[in-house]
């Protein structure tokens, strides 16, 4: 038996709740009232912030009821309406980690508590292998009110998982899942690589007495994020000029950044104040930064793990090894913006006032694997601020 890689929906392949784009889609395809319905913004705000509550679980729980006559094909025409905007909700590092589940050949599954005609278009259109959901009864091609089998949510996923992977000859305790739910407990104790993804205040604590991983699949795997703020972000609110009165910064061309998207910064070397320099202009820009650095800066106390909180990439110069390209095409595959400096290290004597610098391949490298743009990044007076 083979294992297999089931991911939940909302708040976790989702950076939210699916269920404002359901909404309105049921109405527009005219199953719901085209009107609002009083207190449901309030009641997808609170799941987007604290997850899954117990009254919301009971109110989808009666969804089913509430469904009762509905035309089933005009619930899967909402469904493939919304799929083609949630698409774009989905995270890149959460289609990364699909693909990569996918490459080492393991079935992939969502397993969602949302309706299955809702979500079935949306794991279709991220090439997921199967869903496992909350299936509606119906009878001459409208709902009649029931569930056929499992309400899946709590122990009725694991259930339902169980159930499935009995019939694809999965080994459920050898697999993985990945939830923001503490609700989901009974699924990720029964796997052997549970993930934490956007945990839920009650997750995140039984995630680290337990000590699951924990990801957020918007930023690079062991990038931490408190209050929905990654580390890089929040250091943006100091790049001011107040709190830098010995460097006077003299940024131009920012425009050339692109907002969104990968790209890559590619700047000459001059000084230990150089990623500080590029770091202030990004953040001028309104983006993170993921840097390649060298494994010493990694490697010693403090600095290494803020480093690494930062999203950075460690290389290990000379070892001929690829992952560290590996993994800034998968951070440019994710959307982000990654850094680096071909000269490798800071030109030392003679060579510092060489005026044709020399560099490594590795940009040029990632520059052909990724399709990004490349920004080159001129550095001028850093070694006035720090040698």
């Amino acid at each position: 038996m083979e294992p297999a890689a089931f991911f939940d929906l909302d708040r976790t392949l989702l950076r939210g709740a699916s269920g404002p784009m359901f909404s309105t889609m049921l109405k527009r395809v005219g199953v719901l009232p085209d009107r609002s319905i009083p207190g449901e913004g309030l009641v997808f705000k609170v799941f987007d912030v604290i997850g899954e509550t117990i009254p919301s679980m009971i109110a989808t729980r009666q969804m089913a009821r509430a469904a009762a006559g509905w035309d089933r094909s005009l619930v899967q025409d909402a469904g493939r309406m919304a799929a083609q905007l949630l698409i774009d909700e989905v995270p890149g590092f959460a289609k990364a980690a699909i693909a990569e589940h996918q490459a080492a050949g393991r079935k992939v599954v969502m397993a969602t508590t949302s309706p299955y005609d809702l979500v079935k278009p949306l794991a279709d259109a991220l090439g997921i292998d199967d869903v496992i959901a909350t299936r509606y009864g119906e009878a001459d091609g409208r709902y009649d009110g029931s569930v056929d089998g499992f309400f899946v949510w709590g122990p009725g996923k694991l259930a339902a998982v169980r159930d499935w992977a009995s019939r694809q000859g999965v080994d459920v305790a050898a697999s993985w899942a990945y939830s923001d739910s503490v609700y989901d407990l009974p699924l990720l104790s029964a796997v052997r690589r549970p993930t934490a993804v956007n945990p839920d205040p009650r997750l995140r604590v039984v995630a680290a007495v337990r000590r699951w991983p924990t990801r957020h699949f918007d930023v690079p795997a062991g990038v931490p994020k408190l209050a929905g703020i990654e580390p890089q972000r929040a250091l943006h609110l100091l790049a001011r000029p107040q709190l830098f009165p010995w460097v006077r910064f003299d940024v131009g061309g920012i425009d050339r950044i692109p907002a969104e998207g990968p790209a890559i910064l590619v700047g000459n070397h001059r000084s230990y104040f150089d990623p500080l320099a590029i770091g202030w202009a990004l953040a001028q820009a309104g983006r993170p930064v993921r840097f390649l650095g060298k494994k010493e800066v990694f490697d010693a106390p403090i600095v290494g793990q803020v480093v690494s909180a930062l999203g950075g990439i460690r290389v290990e110069r000379g070892t001929g090894s690829d992952e560290p390209l590996l993994a800034a095409a998968a951070a440019l595959e994710a959307g982000e913006a990654v850094a680096l400096m071909p000269q490798g290290t800071i030109p030392r004597g003679r060579a510092f006032f060489e005026p044709e610098l020399k560099g490594r391949w590795g940009a040029a490298k990632l520059a052909a694997m990724s399709g990004a743009p490349v920004i080159p990044i001129g550095l001028w007076g850093t070694e006035k601020v720090w040698p």
